[in-house]
């Protein structure tokens, strides 16, 4: 990707308007919702416009896959210019609507380090690399090719360590220093070297014990990168008075708003388009001496550097200003979402059919009688970061267009519900019309189409209608077109009783349907199960029988599973397993007993574990890949176009594959690709073509200082082209330290017409062998043989070539120098926490029960005399440290040992004993054993 020459911080236009703007009007702008300075000719602004994978909340626009589904793609160029086409198309919305912004809040960049996070589907790839040079593809896009002026301004989402939703403006990410410069900065970085990403969003988790909105690390890290000081630096939504309320960090908003600001924030965004309560904390954090002019001026500054960028201040607003609403839903945008949606499409699986020899697919140009079976089979769904999908063409539709003879089944049942109490049936009237339970017997209007998406969810849909039962305040209508909203108002719980009647719980609101006397209306008014109204739920039409009819008529099942992204798994709501729900296995298994040439098509957020049924004959997986889904997935279950997906994010077996969620700890949890040692279903870096390709040799291919080359020959062993993805991995069984078991270093997209051999040249940045040494405290490369593995995934890896790799490496810890505690080898039960409110890390116990551990490894000379640590100790009790050195076979001898009592802030020397074995040519390693309300910030051994 090509660097792009960052603007100046303090260009003349918006140096000069700061300059003539007063005190209360600079601090009427640090808000989301920026009102207008008519005698400067400053119209109103606002920072933020939700363009995930097309613009959203603003009407149709076109909508492009998922971003989790775009990196399976792999393929810089394509995000590229989806980012061009949905930042033309925010330009579009801005010709009719002058209040749209230009400030992007787009890509999201939290590299996806575990598959239950809720919000999986917004981000790219669990790799931290891959998701920088993916995500900047994307920015790319978004900021345009003009050689000063930029089409939007992308803003990178959420810094940092974000990634569980339960608790998750309260809970603590727990990032050691590894785990930080190695996994987490990395996504960050590159957009913002590159010079493509604009702005950053906070995240609104705490990271080490302090919020992330007032974290040292936006001054110690982001902004010292290359183009980092121009960065604006933008709050999310209600994160700035989480700070004094959930949080509880500050006191009152005066002084939250005051460490937000001198931490980096730039724009707060809190109370939607009400700006009065933000601006009332500022100017009392600015009256009590807790901010002052100079922290407000380098906010206001980048903000107007922001507007400045877009060509806001330029005659007809620049180079982008004349561009019109007719490019919302171009259809050369839409043809893009076509293409984005086929090379999204990752084959799975594709073997024969039971009693054949030939792989399943392609379908080819005749495949005969097709049946589309599945609730997702015949319908498009969005996310909650989705534009309003247009034209929107479904699987079903995708494979008509194909082939013609094809049906569509929804395998669902169609049900009646029976009051007990009243013996009347719950109806269905138009959709302003309350449901009521006035009928004796069930007709048309008493049946409800019933889907179970798992995890007790459900959802009721009128069959006459397509219309969603939803709750209307205190009653229920059907009268929802989808899923949806911040809370669902559509799903309910059914739940059994002893007698096989069931009760309702409408899910949003946690209250129970009871029919009303007289109206007969079905309300959301009981409080609880025993008083709810129980119904006689009564199958008018099997959903199963109907699947397995179909897909016994038909010559190929086509069986389509997956997610509502608005269920389950999404913002606000982590999913609780990796298991694909029952009722979607079950669909699959009947409908392969019916039809052993079944297609299992798996439309989903995320990833799934399938257990048994991963040996369906073919299985193919697609993001919600928006409103050209069916075409993409046509072109290539019918073999038109070549399968080019590729894996971003591994699929696990089983949910004892994953560490917990909340421990980000990443090296010691072994999560992710990188240190796991559990069998994946699907790997990093999987997908198949419909022909083969043979990995015949690998050698390296000389290089510079900074790069190495590796030659791998390939051949194509099929009949038909190959689109192979060739991925070069790293491992280091000797590093100094703990390096990944492989790590993903290169790859490149090869072309290979049938029976064609190619060497194909794949540049290796060394630098992509950096660890960081806690020793050195920075990232470098350490001395010693590499070893470069190349295959077309993570979990296969036919070549393999040493790489030696020469310099000086970390050293050992310098005796007599302060060390931070935080730079640890290894720990147990040990806690990262501020050092003060508001700079440095420190350590301390996790849980009171127990001691804590950390081990600092590689130290110069021989056996220490003495250790001294920084420390303060809470006054709720008497803590205890002991210093211990390694003994006889792996154990820890106590060479020093001290209580501390209540109060204690300052440095507490221990002299060693010098009992234990000898150190040999150098000391091995320090334990520090920390037990009670201590923390400790650095130590010193001499």
């Amino acid at each position: 990707m090509p660097t792009a020459s960052p603007a100046t911080a303090a260009t003349s236009k918006a140096q000069g308007l700061l300059d003539c703007l007063s005190r209360d009007q600079k601090i009427a702008m640090l808000h989301q919702h920026a009102p207008a300075v008519e005698a400067l000719g400053l119209a109103p602004f606002h920072t933020g416009a939700e363009a995930a994978h097309g613009v959203a909340w603003l009407g149709p626009a076109t909508v492009f896959p998922q971003p989790v589904g775009l990196a399976a793609s792999w393929d810089e160029d394509l995000i590229r210019r989806v980012g061009t086409a949905v930042g033309r198309e925010l330009r579009g919305k801005k010709a009719t609507d002058a209040g749209v912004g230009t400030n992007a809040w787009a890509p999201v960049v939290n590299p996806l380090r575990h598959p239950l996070w809720g919000r999986n589907e917004e981000g790219f790839s669990e790799d931290p690399h891959l998701t920088a040079a993916l995500a900047g593809a994307y920015c790319a896009g978004l900021k345009g090719d003009h050689e000063k002026f930029w089409l939007t301004v992308p803003t990178l989402k959420h810094f940092l360590a974000y990634n569980n939703e339960a608790d998750r403006n309260v809970s603590s990410s727990q990032l050691r220093a590894r785990v930080l410069h190695e996994y987490e900065l990395p996504a960050y970085r590159g957009p913002i070297e590159d010079g493509v990403a604009g702005a950053v969003m906070l995240s609104y988790n705490l990271v080490n014990g302090r919020p992330a909105h007032v974290s040292d690390l936006v001054a110690g890290e982001l902004r010292q990168w290359r183009n980092g000081e121009d960065i604006t630096i933008v709050t999310d939504a209600g994160a700035p008075s989480s700070l004094y309320t959930a949080e509880k960090y500050f006191d009152d908003g005066p002084s939250a708003y005051a460490a937000a600001l001198r931490a980096g924030v730039d724009s707060f965004t809190e109370d939607s388009d009400n700006p009065e309560p933000s601006l009332k904390h500022l100017h009392e954090a600015l009256d009590r001496g807790l901010i002052n002019d100079a922290d407000i001026d380098r906010a206001v500054l980048r903000l107007l550097t922001l507007r400045e960028r877009t060509g806001e201040f330029e005659p007809g607003g620049g180079p982008f200003g004349s561009l019109g609403p007719e490019l919302v839903g171009d259809p050369a945008h839409v043809a893009l979402a076509r293409e984005a949606a086929r090379k999204s499409v990752v084959l799975l699986r594709n073997g024969p059919a039971a009693g054949t020899e030939e792989t399943l697919l392609p379908l080819g140009s005749a495949p005969g009688k097709v049946a589309v079976i599945g609730a997702l089979g015949a319908t498009v769904l969005s996310d909650w970061y989705s534009g309003t999908l247009q034209d929107e063409v479904s699987i079903f539709e995708g494979l008509s267009a194909r082939y013609g003879d094809v049906v569509a089944e929804a395998g669902l049942d169609l049900v009646s519900l029976r009051c007990v109490r009243t013996g009347t049936y719950l109806g269905a009237g138009d959709p302003e019309t309350t449901l009521t339970a006035g009928a004796a017997a069930p007709g048309p209007a008493e049946s409800f189409i019933l889907k179970d998406w798992g995890g007790g969810e459900c959802t009721l849909q009128s069959p006459g209608t397509g219309k969603f039962v939803a709750a209307d305040g205190y009653y229920l209508a059907a009268s929802a077109d989808r899923v949806g909203g911040w809370v669902v108002q559509e799903t309910f719980r059914l739940h059994p009783a002893v007698d096989g009647t069931v009760s309702i719980q409408h899910i949003g609101t946690g209250k129970w349907v009871r029919i009303e006397a007289h109206t007969g209306s079905a309300a959301l008014s009981a409080a609880t199960v025993e008083t709810a109204d129980r119904f006689a739920l009564r199958t008018v039409r099997s959903g199963q029988q109907a699947a397995r009819d179909a897909a016994a008529a038909a010559d190929v099942a086509v069986v389509v599973v997956g997610n509502d992204p608005h269920l389950g798994g999404r913002e606000t709501i982590d999913r609780s397993t990796i298991a694909l729900p029952e009722p979607e296995q079950e669909l699959i298994r009947l409908v392969r007993e019916a039809n052993p040439r079944t297609v299992l098509v798996i439309v989903s957020s995320y990833p799934y574990a399938l257990g048994p049924l991963a040996d369906t004959p073919a299985i193919v997986w697609t993001s919600h890949a928006g409103q050209e889904l069916g075409n993409g997935l046509a072109d290539i279950l019918s073999g038109d176009f070549e399968p080019a997906g590729r894996l971003a994010q591994t699929w696990w077996q089983r949910d004892a594959d994953l560490p917990d969620i909340l421990d980000y700890d990443l090296i010691s949890s072994q999560g992710t690709y990188l240190y796991s040692t559990a069998e994946p279903l699907y790997a990093l870096g999987h997908g198949l073509g419909y022909s083969t390709v043979s990995y015949e040799s690998a050698a390296l291919a000389g290089g510079g200082t900074s790069e190495t080359g590796i030659e791998v020959v390939v051949r194509n062993t099929g009949t038909r082209t190959a689109h192979e993805l060739v991925q070069v991995y790293a491992a280091s069984p000797g590093h100094r330290f703990e390096f990944p078991r492989r790590l993903l270093v290169a790859h490149r997209r090869v072309g290979l017409a049938p029976g064609e051999r190619r060497t194909v040249h794949i540049p290796v940045p060394l630098d992509r062998l950096a660890t960081f040494s806690v020793t050195a405290g920075r990232m470098l490369v350490e001395p010693g043989t590499y070893e470069l593995m190349v295959g077309p995934s993570a979990n296969s890896l036919p070549l393999d070539v040493g790489l030696a790799v020469a310099g000086e490496g970390s050293g050992p810890h310098r005796r007599g120098a302060w060390i931070r505690a935080e730079l640890f080898d290894e720990c147990s039960n040990l806690a990262l926490v501020p050092e003060t409110p508001l700079a440095g890390t420190a350590v301390a116990p996790f849980s009171a029960q127990e001691s804590a551990t950390a081990v600092y490894r590689g130290w110069e000379g021989g056996r220490p005399g003495r250790v001294a640590l920084r420390l303060t100790a809470s006054g709720t009790g008497t803590g205890r440290i002991v210093v211990q050195l390694p003994g006889r076979g792996g154990t820890w001898t106590d060479a020093a040992e001290a209580a501390v009592g209540p109060g204690v802030d300052g440095e507490l020397l221990l002299e060693l004993d010098g009992s234990g074995p000898a150190g040999g040519g150098g000391l091995e390693a320090v334990r520090i054993v920390l037990a009670g309300p201590l923390t400790v910030s650095g130590l010193q051994v001499t």
